[in-house]
């Protein structure tokens, strides 16, 4: 399997099981974790931590938002300057998360841990 791949998919499901106990912030260890234990490239472990994390909130919010919580998420994204439009409230929800992932997992890169 790619290392790409692998810690795409490490990422992804281990926040995901993390995030359904844990608070929202777990996903920072562990994917600076996953990078640094993978030694994974930069710019595959961005990419990786970015999409894993984003998908990982994407999906679920995306689920919510189609099943009868669209109405509170309508009202927050009123408060926000986004005209009331909840999809843009669950696109820019997941391109945030993702955004802390990608740079976990690249500080994890970056790290450099020789186990």
């Amino acid at each position: 399997m790619k290392p790409f791949l692998l810690l795409f998919l490490l990422i992804f499901l281990l926040s995901t099981l993390a995030q359904l106990w844990l608070p929202w912030w777990v996903v920072l260890p562990l994917c600076l974790g996953l990078a640094a234990w993978r030694r994974a490239a930069a710019g595959a472990a961005f990419l990786a931590g970015l999409l894993g994390v984003a998908l990982s909130w994407w999906l679920p919010a995306a689920w919510l938002n189609t099943h009868g919580a669209q109405l509170l998420a309508t009202r927050l994204a009123t408060l926000l300057p986004l005209g009331g439009n909840s999809w843009l409230l669950v696109l820019l929800g997941g391109l945030l998360a993702g955004l802390v992932g990608g740079l976990a997992a690249l500080s994890g890169a970056w790290l450099k841990v020789r186990w």
